[in-house]
């Protein structure tokens, strides 16, 4: 049952990772992060209201939601930054680079996990895992050189490397916030965790956009910049499915990892696995560009992921 709802956390990644893209070809990345947070927190406010007006219902399904201390929601304040500067990274990347390129690499954030696992919690990897690390990575490297003559000779840089790094720090972030997670779910409640650094996120995300909202039209007003694009222009529908999908990808995540014959790695590399839908989406609807190479690496990188897998039974 757990590998079901793994891949069901897989599907709902990669429906998520194409509303992404939908969201930001037409709007700018602080209005659909905030919008989707704001969502996603919405969406949690449900089981958390209700854990705390009928405990005893709540208790007796997987979705009640613990009270935290002090020092636990500091814990969890310091995990919604580590998350938000993730994701801040990775929408910038998605909304300049093809879908077909971002998904992919994200896929390998549990091989990058398992690498701070084994530099940080001590934890030895076997011939498998070392093989799918290597092939994964080696592959992802490859894939990231861009080579452009026109750009060599007039001694320019390719003016897409800055998104590049902007992935590679969505990805190192990212895996940072997987240890942290391996931290968090040894002491408190994962959805008393989920819950409340979604809130803080949400919080932070109405903050800088009402900041930025503000500059904006302070400009405008001197005259100094165009005028702010109106909220009311949004497309909704993508923008809400991003947190539906989230919301759900994560959360039968976590049913998955509360079956005690499940193992964690195999439930991590399924779920990324959900990169080929964004994958096939990138290259057969939005007809993206070099499709040999991309299909060369995504080949690379589902076989280092099955190389993990196959090393973690």
């Amino acid at each position: 049952m757990w590998v079901l709802l793994a891949f069901v956390s897989a599907i709902c990644l990669g429906g998520y990772d194409i509303c992404k893209k939908i969201a930001l070809s037409k709007h700018r990345v602080a209005d659909v992060l905030t919008a989707s947070v704001v969502i996603s927190s919405m969406i949690l406010f449900i089981p958390f209201v209700l854990s705390h007006i009928q405990p005893s219902m709540m208790q007796q399904t997987p979705f009640y939601v613990p009270t935290l201390d002090a020092h636990a929601h500091l814990l969890t304040l310091i995990k919604s930054w580590i998350v938000l500067s993730s994701w801040a990274f990775a929408y910038v990347s998605l909304k300049h680079l093809p879908i077909s390129v971002v998904s992919p690499m994200q896929a390998t954030r549990p091989m990058w996990t398992l690498v701070g696992a084994l530099l940080i919690f001590g934890e030895r990897l076997n011939g498998w895992q070392w093989v799918g690390v290597t092939l994964a990575i080696g592959t992802v490297l490859l894939a990231a050189i861009r080579i452009q003559p026109s750009a060599i000779a007039h001694k320019r840089k390719d003016p897409e490397t800055k998104y590049y790094i902007c992935l590679a720090l969505a990805i190192l972030i990212g895996a940072c916030s997987g240890l942290y997670d391996k931290y968090l779910m040894r002491r408190y409640d994962h959805n008393a965790v989920q819950v409340y650094y979604t809130f803080y996120q949400a919080i932070g995300m109405i903050v800088y956009w009402t900041k930025e909202r503000w500059i904006q039209w302070r400009n405008f007003e001197a005259q100094r910049g165009p005028k702010p694009e109106p909220v009311a222009r949004f497309n909704w529908v993508p923008i809400a499915l991003i947190s539906v999908f989230l919301v759900i990808s994560d959360n039968v995540y976590m049913l998955a990892l509360r079956d005690p014959d499940s193992m964690i790695a195999v439930v991590s590399t399924i779920r990324r696995g959900g990169a080929v839908i964004g994958f096939a989406y990138g290259l057969l609807w939005l007809k993206e560009k070099d499709p040999r190479r991309k299909i060369a690496c995504m080949i690379g990188i589902l076989a280092g992921l099955i190389c993990l897998a196959i090393g973690s039974m």
